[in-house]
């Protein structure tokens, strides 16, 4: 068994359902990492959950009349809905509400402040004039005094990089109704980011292997790092485990900090439920282990800086030193993997816009592969991309239909007809071998972009191969060799090797679709495992239930190698992988997510 990895993914904010942007970000790319790393051979632990905190969700509560605990159990269930719908293997996908999420927050943030990393300072605090509640940074918006552009956040301004206050904008406004929010003084808990600017100079120096984007931008903020506030004003959040702080009802620590000690705390989950309460270290203290954050761009400061920041903290690692907490000496993020963003018409998707295709509407008319192949292989991997329905259209048609479809038919149905049975090589010929060659070298090629999240550099090469067995049965013409069964059956068991070899190939993209094929050709079982949804109850309070994502994926069959097909298994006439969708929809786009001309 290879060394373990932990493949980290971006929480997505409890306020709504997913729309397809989200996904591409963080969503897929992850997957097909995870998929990957399964079938050759990794101990894979691949977690996340909603989250759940924060003003923005008050500020939707009371828009829909719920409480935030109504509110966030809906789109939470929702969620893990249109991820499950997805086929997104997480070990575990939780929630941030949960009492084991709390303790593990709690025990972190003590270690960072016995360890003098956490320091309590008074600062002017945005407040909403009209509601009296704490404004988040990222919902105040206004003039970057940088740079000059105009849709700065009140924590970062997304042209320069440059982490900033509220304050410090100018023209500042809520994105909530418009007002100009009010500063007051108040204290809050800080963590002193200043105070790792060595150690985090050192730990980025040695990530050379790093998208270049991802990189370049997290060194360029060094030179700039200012203590960043971990409490806020409100009462929707987790509490402050100090004495004078615990006391106070409307002092909880910033949505931020707690959501991104969600990845420990849902390894932590994963491991008591599995009934070895110890499972996580392995995935968090074994120096072999490897460690892949996945995320949109708009968050690769919280996870390339602020994150590493926390657990060196908390290990005792930062420019102060220190001792370790409960948790002991914490793994660095080996790599920070960032996607662009997919648009449409050249905006971000947006609800209050517009601008928005939602999972849910798509999987019911579409299925979960048709959207995996397209984020796959023309998704925003490293620039933004504008998603249309016209290639969408193109990519299915052509590409899913047109090539690996059709491939897949016409040898099983060819050699259905002709053998009843996967036939026997019988002869031969360079050609053959050729083509069984190229496939079997795809896994090294393939295998190599995927473990890099070159997705599509992956998936490109892997449809090379099944562009080469279509123009080996057009050159080869089984159809014409009834007079010569030696030959017939030989082209014909190359080309089931090879559909065989591709499926492999293609499993991680199109999960769903290869145990489809995994069946046509003949096998029995769990080829690629899906995940599950279950009902579960909370650790710490047997009152609480919520549904999880988890699933049985070592079970699974597929493996990341080249296999010889069996001679003499059984095959029947197969039903088409892919229907070819109507060509005007390109123009028209769903009747739920219609083109605006």
């Amino acid at each position: 068994m290879s060394a373990p990895v932990l493949t980290a993914v971006a929480w997505p904010y409890a306020n709504g359902p997913r729309h397809i942007g989200h996904v591409s970000g963080f969503g897929v790319p992850s997957d097909l990492f995870a998929r990957y790393m399964r079938m050759a051979g990794h101990r894979v632990l691949m977690v996340s959950g909603s989250d759940e905190h924060g003003t923005p969700i008050q500020v939707q509560a009371e828009k829909e009349g719920v409480t935030p605990r109504e509110l966030v159990d809906k789109y939470h269930r929702a969620i893990v809905d249109d991820l499950h719908g997805l086929g997104l293997s997480y070990d575990l996908f939780t929630r941030t509400t949960t009492g084991n999420h709390y303790q593990v927050v709690q025990e972190l943030f003590l270690a960072l402040w016995r360890n003098g990393y956490v320091v309590p300072k008074t600062a002017m605090g945005a407040i909403s004039p009209s509601t009296g509640r704490t404004l988040p940074d990222r919902f105040i918006e206004g003039t970057c005094p940088i740079c000059g552009y105009d849709g700065a956040r009140g924590d970062q301004c997304d042209n320069c990089g440059n982490q900033l206050d509220p304050i410090d904008l100018i023209n500042p406004r809520s994105r909530i109704n418009g007002e100009q929010p009010k500063f007051v003084e108040t204290e809050h808990l800080f963590l002193d980011l200043p105070a790792f600017t060595e150690s985090l100079g050192g730990y980025l120096a040695s990530r050379t292997n790093w998208r270049t984007n991802v990189l370049k931008f997290s060194q360029n903020l060094l030179g700039d790092l200012r203590p960043r506030a971990i409490s806020r004003d409100l009462d929707w959040g987790v509490p402050i485990p100090l004495d004078g702080w615990r006391e106070q009802p409307m002092k909880r620590f910033y949505v931020w900090f707690d959501a991104v000690i969600g990845y420990l705390s849902a390894s932590v989950e994963w491991a008591r439920r599995s009934g070895d309460p110890d499972a996580w270290k392995a995935f968090w203290t074994d120096p072999d282990t490897e460690a892949y954050y996945f995320m949109g761009k708009d968050n690769i400061v919280f996870h390339s800086l602020i994150w590493p920041a926390l657990l060196l903290g908390e290990s005792g690692r930062g420019d102060k030193g220190g001792t370790p907490g409960a948790f002991g000496t914490l793994n660095l993020p080996t790599e920070v993997v960032s996607s662009e963003f997919l648009t449409m018409s050249g905006s971000k998707f947006s609800t209050s816009r517009g601008t928005v295709i939602y999972v849910h509407d798509f999987l019911r008319e579409f299925g979960p592969d048709l959207l995996r192949y397209y984020i796959s292989v023309a998704g925003p991997e490293t620039q933004d991309v504008d998603f249309t329905w016209e290639e969408f259209v193109r990519r299915v048609n052509f590409e899913l239909a047109n090539e690996w479809g059709n491939l897949v038919n016409r040898s099983i149905a060819m050699a259905a007809k002709n053998v009843g049975a996967v036939p026997e090589p019988r002869a031969p010929q360079a050609a053959d071998e050729e083509l069984k060659a190229l496939a079997r070298n795809a896994f090294d090629v393939v295998g190599g972009h995927l473990r890099r999240s070159r997705f599509k550099a992956a998936v490109t090469e892997a449809m090379r191969v099944v562009g080469a067995a279509n123009k080996y049965i057009s050159d080869q013409e089984p159809w014409k060799r009834k007079d010569d069964p030696e030959r017939r059956d030989t082209i014909l068991h190359t080309a089931l090797q090879v559909v065989r070899d591709a499926n492999t190939l293609l499993t991680p993209f199109i999960p769903h679709a290869a145990q489809q094929v995994h069946e046509l050709l003949g096998g029995t079982g769990v080829w690629a495992a899906q995940p599950e949804v279950r009902e579960v109850s909370d650790l710490d309070d047997e009152g609480t239930t919520y549904p999880v994502l988890c699933g049985d994926y070592p079970a699974e069959q597929a493996r990341w190698e080249s296999a010889p097909i069996e001679v003499g298994r059984p095959l029947a006439k197969p039903t088409p992988l892919f229907a070819k969708l109507d060509p005007s929809l390109g123009d028209t786009g769903p009747e739920w997510a219609p083109i605006q001309k």
